[in-house]
């Protein structure tokens, strides 16, 4: 491990951190603390690589090639179309993708720094070598480093070892020789989790430098694609395949029919397949979740995976922690007992110092028994710990008085009454056994408090010699139970009016608790949320995953769940074909996060939940989700408006150009008309991310259904060929049309049918009845207009179109609405088979 100074500079170092400018000065030499470099690179390098699409090289080639052939109009031509159309794509992208970076910049993880003397919060990505943080329990380590002072210091570093349990770590001089081992006692490492206690590390490697970001790829590819990813890709893979399909038989028919010139043909197949790809979507989809992150950052959500939006849109189960999210987090403490339910001041004494000692992240459950102010804390001297984990549950401190030495347990109440040997039944004073009876009569009053709806913790001692020097997991036994903590953490006022609004809107609300059933049945019932069924962590322990999996879909209830139990709940119901969200805030919702299709945290959380969430509220108030589902659905909604209509309208055009080749002696449309044509079809979508949404396609959870879109471009896409035929048939029989006439008389048609559609396939619904955005109907008629007057201008006699006579244009508008009216029909049937 390498110092960026010297050893004597390391003292001085950890003692007062960094000043501002040798911070700067670090930071300008060793690069941000990031795995990769996620810096946005100079515009010219983005706009640079949208030339890296292949089909945009394939035009490329093309125009090199017609250069070299001596064909210079059709290398200008096509050099222009693809520059603007790569020009319009990056403007787009680049402006969507910068709101998005400062929108997730707004939640970006702080750490706890010296600089200048002082203790500041700063960006994690802002650490560099030499700086001194700061770690607490609840914290994700920053960077790699060396901690010189550490207390009770334990840290979950599966991500590195795969070990699920935490680790003590412990301080060491930092004048002592330099080691790099992983497992070195004294060395954290980034990513890691804090488990419990405080530290001052020291930082040595950040970015790339660090022990993950050796194996950065390996770790950030096991995250699971989630619905949107996997949706997309298996459009992208239909596309490809239907492309390859049509230019192998645009090339066949030009070689086996006319044997066209060589070098038109390629340029025909290479326009053919530009313009039977979607090559706008990634821009409509940038654009789009941009816009959506926006409107949801005015509503006090912060996006920081922006196709978690639509992953929210098609959400159909939202599983949910109970603690802080279903209730408000303001607990109190509500009574302190013994075994016969009694008020115990021992009890209420032995839970405080436990609560005052333990090093862990304090949770609202410490904090309701610690504003008690019980007693002198100050008489006690803290001797060791054994840190909280989720299998124990419970946290144990030893601690020293007056010459003697207890170990103080709180933790779940079953638990620790199968650790009791004795019960506690005059203070500490006097004991008896703690056997079956006993044992009953405790089980009841516990269960009485959780019947009305408190949270109940455990709390039990036991006296240890006075050289016992350390605590460990084998000490919490034999103990002498003390009695019960219980606690009132009533539900949000707003979460039972949201989560009846978002069952309504067909999301099936599951929650995920590590409380009792009792309770958590309890909170349920004043929430207004009917209990279809109850699973335990221990009767999920039983189950084989197909067991499990048949389960979920009834049982709405999951209780005294553990992390690793709750991550299964997750993939079984993802498993089951459902889009699962999943919100909570604590360490021990981690792995059910990390499953979901869609994350949800709030800006309270520890880091490790923010870190990873794809979605952060800022305020505690359920309301607001409803209100980003709403936005998620209404993402969707415009991204599958412009995937319906492209594939449909450009698979008829572009099938209704594959078949002319065979009876037609000549090209139906010259390689630069289909590109100009699909660039004017594409200025006139750009609008649709503003476009509004039908009421009707935001009432139920909707995913990217391969087969629908497949079924819907065979059946739209036939209706637009069938009058393209027509087309076909007017411009030779009535026009008697040449080859410059017949094309510009099809490029019109095909262009004008092509934009028009939109305002019936924007809707399912009656298009007469649904709205469009005003930018929508703007750019939609600007082109249309453009369509039909391009060949009277000079650019149009360069792009070899020629004026058609004023009578096509009556059949023109003839056809156009009989199109549109048949396009309604056929799109009324398709719906009412698809419901």
């Amino acid at each position: 491990m390498q110092f960026p100074t010297a050893e004597t500079t390391l003292c001085q170092s950890a003692a007062i951190g960094l000043t501002t400018d040798q911070a700067r000065a670090r930071l300008h030499q060793y690069g941000a603390n990031r795995l990769r470099d996620t810096s946005q690179a100079a515009w010219v390098w983005q706009y640079l690589s949208h030339f890296k699409n292949p089909l945009v090289l394939i035009l490329l080639i093309a125009s090199g090639v017609s250069a070299a052939a001596g064909e210079l109009s059709n290398f200008f031509i096509i050099s222009c179309i693809v520059i603007f159309s790569v020009t319009l794509d990056f403007a787009q992208e680049y402006r969507a993708t910068a709101v998005a970076d400062k929108l997730r910049q707004s939640v970006s993880i702080q750490a706890a720094a010296w600089r200048d003397g002082q203790l500041t919060n700063i960006p994690v990505f802002e650490l560099v070598p030499g700086d001194v943080v700061l770690l607490t329990a609840g914290d994700l380590t920053p960077a790699d480093g060396w901690l010189f002072e550490a207390h009770d210091f334990f840290v979950n570093q599966s991500l590195l070892t795969g070990e699920s349990y935490p680790v003590e770590k412990l301080a060491r001089p930092l004048s002592l020789p330099v080691t790099d081992l992983p497992d070195a006692s004294h060395l954290v490492f980034t990513g890691t989790s804090i488990i419990s206690g405080s530290a001052r590390m020291y930082v040595t490697r950040t970015g790339a430098n660090t022990q993950i970001g050796g194996i950065a790829d390996s770790v950030i590819n096991t995250t699971e694609a989630t619905s949107f990813e996997l949706s997309t890709r298996l459009f992208g893979l239909m596309i490809l395949r239907l492309t390859l399909l049509m230019v192998m038989f645009v090339v066949l028919a030009n070689i086996v029919w006319h044997q066209h010139e060589w070098l038109s043909a390629f340029l025909f197949a290479a326009a053919l397949a530009v313009g039977l790809t979607p090559e706008l979507l990634p821009m409509v989809v940038s654009v789009t979740l941009a816009r959506g992150s926006m409107r949801m950052a005015a509503k006090q959500m912060i996006v920081k995976r922006q196709s978690s939006i639509q992953d929210l849109g098609s959400m159909d189960v939202l599983c949910t922690d109970k603690t802080g999210t279903l209730t408000d987090s303001h607990i109190r403490l509500e009574a302190h007992v013994d075994l016969r339910g009694q008020s115990s001041d021992n009890v209420l004494m032995i839970a405080a110092l436990n609560s005052h000692f333990e090093s862990g992240l304090k949770s609202p459950l410490d904090e309701a028994i610690l504003a008690y102010k019980v007693m002198d804390v100050g008489i006690w001297t803290k001797v060791d710990e054994v840190p909280f984990d989720f299998e124990r549950r419970r946290v144990s401190v030893l601690l020293e008085q007056a010459g003697q030495r207890w170990l103080m347990v709180k933790g779940a109440p079953d638990d620790i009454m199968l650790l009791c040997t004795e019960a506690a039944t005059d203070g500490l004073n006097h004991t008896i056994p703690f056997d079956e009876a006993t044992r009953q009569a405790a089980q009841t009053c516990c269960k009485d408090f959780e019947k009305e709806g408190m949270r109940v913790l455990g709390v039990a001692c036991r006296h240890v010699p006075v050289n016992h020097a350390h605590a460990v997991v084998n000490d919490e036994s034999a103990l002498v139970f003390a009695g019960f903590v219980a606690f009132l953490d009533p539900p949000k006022q707003s979460a039972a009016e949201t989560l009846q609004t978002l069952e309504k809107i067909g999301i099936a609300i599951k929650v995920v608790t590590g409380d009792s059933e009792l309770v958590t049945q309890h909170v349920c019932a004043q929430l207004g949320l009917h209990v279809q069924g109850v699973l335990t962590g221990s009767e999920i322990s039983t189950m084989d995953d197909a067991a499990l999996g048949a389960m979920v879909e009834h049982v709405n209830l999951f209780c005294r769940m553990n992390p690793v139990q709750k991550n299964r709940v997750i993939h079984a119901l993802k498993f089951r074909g459902h889009v699962v969200g999943y919100l909570g805030d604590g360490i021990n919702d981690l792995p059910a996060l990390h499953a979901a299709d869609v994350s949800l945290s709030v800006d309270s959380a520890a880091d490790v939940a923010k870190a990873e969430a794809d979605m952060i509220m800022l305020q505690h108030n359920l309301s607001v989700l409803h209100d980003a589902v709403m936005e998620g659905r209404r993402t969707f909604g415009n991204i599958m408006k412009y995937i319906l209509m492209s594939t449909s309208s450009n698979f008829g055009n572009m099938f209704s150009m594959a078949g002319s080749v065979i009876f037609l002696p000549f090209l139906p449309m010259l390689p630069t008309q289909i590109l100009l044509n699909n660039v004017l079809y594409d200025l006139s979508e750009i609008t649709i991310p503003f476009d509004s949404v039908d009421t009707d396609d935001t009432k139920h959870p909707r995913v990217m259904d391969m087969t629908l879109i497949r079924n819907f471009m065979l059946t739209i896409g036939p209706v637009s060929s069938l009058f393209d035929f027509l087309t076909f048939y007017v411009m030779l029989t009535v026009f008697n049309a040449d080859e410059r006439l017949f094309q510009t008389g099809w490029f019109i048609e095909s262009l004008c049918t092509q934009v028009l559609v939109i305002f019936v396939i924007r809707t399912r619904g009656k298009f007469w009845r649904s709205k469009p955005h005003p930018w929508l109907v703007t750019t939609s008629i600007l082109t249309v207009f453009i369509a039909a007057a391009l060949p009277f201008t000079t650019i149009g006699e360069y792009f070899g179109f020629t004026p058609p006579p004023t009578a096509f244009y009556g059949a023109l508008l003839a056809m156009t609405i009989l199109y549109l009216g048949w396009v309604e029909l056929i799109k009324h049937w398709f719906y009412m088979g698809h419901h």
